[in-house]
């Protein structure tokens, strides 16, 4: 008895089978093929499944992920556009502590920048083992908060290598999930790509809270990190 492959047990399934084939394989199945009857079975509860999830609403944070996870890749630079500067106006390692209070219970970091017209707010939140983390941010425009942003590309970039790369939200929302090192870079595109905004992202730990210990002021441009050491 001849079985049928994979791929005609999909088109079988997904009604795109040929006529003739289908009342073939129908046959096939009645005449009692254990192999073809799980076959069968089996590519009938996928097609199911994915029918379902098809339906269902995806949140936000999860696409976001979802587009941070693909392999990164050597991109060709995009056209040369104006780089806005960029102006540091609040960050969390800078906040004083409560007096009396030897510890911190920060863990991440936040801060927000201002580029022109824009404002980019970003949140870090390491993972414990340190070596991933999150980068979440909204980008607006404080000349024009009620202007429609649309897609934002966003990319975090070391040198020419893109380490991960996603879009934001009509908000101007986004999230990506990376790998921490040195010398990394997120870069946003207004204004169609004619101008860029290009922030250092800071490597912070994910530890128990403890002090914060400060980094030489040479050193400012790499951030804080947090220590449990006492």
């Amino acid at each position: 008895m001849r079985h049928y492959t994979v791929s005609r047990w999909v088109d079988f399934v997904r009604g795109l089978a040929e006529p003739g084939e289908r009342d073939q394989m129908l046959d096939h199945l009645a005449a009692g093929c254990n192999q073809c009857q799980r076959d069968s079975s089996f590519w009938t509860e996928v097609s199911q499944m994915c029918q379902y999830l098809q339906a269902q609403d995806v949140p936000e944070p999860v696409t976001c992920l979802a587009r941070g996870i693909f392999a990164a890749r050597v991109a060709e630079m995009p056209a040369q556009g104006m780089r806005l500067p960029i102006k540091l106006i609040s960050d969390s390692f800078l906040v004083s502590a409560t007096p009396g209070l030897r510890t911190t219970g920060q863990v991440g970091w936040q801060g927000l920048y201002h580029a022109g017209d824009y404002s980019v707010d970003l949140r870090i939140e390491p993972e414990l083992s340190f070596a991933r983390a999150a980068v979440i941010g909204q980008i607006t425009n404080r000349e024009l908060p009620k202007v429609k942003k649309g897609i934002i590309p966003v990319s975090l970039r070391s040198g020419r290598r893109v380490v991960a790369e996603t879009v934001s939200n009509r908000l101007g929302k986004f999230q990506m999930e990376y790998e921490q090192k040195a010398r990394l870079r997120l870069c946003i595109y207004v204004e169609g790509g004619s101008k860029s905004i290009q922030v250092p992202l800071k490597r912070v730990t994910g530890e128990k809270p403890g002090r914060i210990r400060r980094a030489p002021a040479t050193q400012h441009a790499s951030g804080y990190a947090l220590s449990s050491a006492s």
